[in-house]
């Protein structure tokens, strides 16, 4: 089993739960994509605002794109993804294909790479040469684990500055991608809040899991505003706490996104990934219910 494979498992045992594009905003009075019921609400009020280079991070997937990486890939640009954040699966980041013939092939189907998530913690300098190959902006660490105590996260935020720094050399810029467990007070800190203040926005950026700073009970937009211009990327991704905490489609959830991802816009985020861990129906089921509601979403 891969690393990042066993990071993702780590997390969902944790949480009992088992993530890029450039956003491109469009002003129109309605669109192909805006519903009756959209365009009503919103007659008189001027522009429409919608999100239309949304991406997928490729491990909603993972039940099906190891045994085909360019036939899944085909489906997700066909639904309208059209930007991809990877992860270090089985079969590596470009899955099986060299650097430049996974640009070329995104290419081809008018997507585009931009992020992976991956372990940064060895041979960092090959990973983001490659990465920097592939033309991808951002190489993300996606798990660390809850610390122990103030002084290890401070630790924790000297190494991503290190991190930073190679990345930096290399041509990408290094991210870190939150889980709940960095939002639960630690003697009364949030630790996500001392990774942001301890490192350099230079060498380190983030991205937000929406899902994962929910469930934390912790509200999205104060935190957006506080550290405006620290996030360049967020996962998109619902859940329900009720009967018990679960993921479920874009929408059917307890997350309001035109109002949070509004925010999000508002206060510099450059990235939207669509992310799902599990499907009431079927995988493609869902990525298509996902793509479906951010090409209707209104912020």
């Amino acid at each position: 089993m891969d690393y990042n494979r066993r990071l993702f498992l780590k997390a969902a045992g944790f949480a009992s739960l088992g993530a890029v594009a450039y956003p491109l905003l469009s002003c129109d009075s309605g669109g192909d994509n805006t519903s009756d019921s959209d365009s009503t609400a919103l007659a008189g009020t001027g522009a429409v605002t919608k999100i239309d280079n949304f991406g997928i991070q490729l491990y909603s997937v993972r039940d099906i794109i190891g045994k085909d990486p360019k036939g899944v890939l085909k489906q997700i640009a066909d639904l309208g993804y059209k930007e991809i954040e990877s992860y270090q699966g089985d079969q590596g980041v470009f899955w099986g294909m060299t650097p430049k013939e996974f640009k070329a092939y995104l290419d081809e189907l008018g997507m585009k790479i931009v992020s992976t998530h991956a372990d940064t913690t060895k041979d960092l300098e090959k990973l983001a040469g490659e990465c920097a190959e592939a033309g991808l902006t951002y190489v993300l660490q996606p798990y660390i684990g809850p610390q122990k105590t103030i002084d290890e996260w401070k630790k924790r935020a000297e190494e991503f500055n290190q991190r930073g720094e190679i990345c930096n050399k290399a041509g990408v810029r290094f991210g870190y991608h939150n889980h709940d467990y960095s939002f639960k007070e630690l003697d009364g800190q949030i630790p996500q809040e001392i990774l942001l203040d301890n490192t350099d926005p230079a060498k380190v950026m983030y991205e937000l899991d929406m899902c994962w700073i929910a469930a934390a009970n912790k509200d999205i937009e104060p935190h957006l505003q506080k550290y405006a211009g620290r996030y360049d990327l967020c996962h998109v991704k619902d859940f329900q706490r009720e009967p018990e905490f679960h993921q479920t489609d874009l929408g059917k959830g307890v997350i309001d996104y035109a109002k949070v991802l509004k925010v999000a816009q508002e206060t510099g985020m450059k990235h939207f990934i669509v992310e799902q861990e599990e499907y009431p129906e079927s995988v493609m089921a869902s990525m298509a219910h996902d793509a479906d509601y951010m090409k209707a979403l209104v912020i």
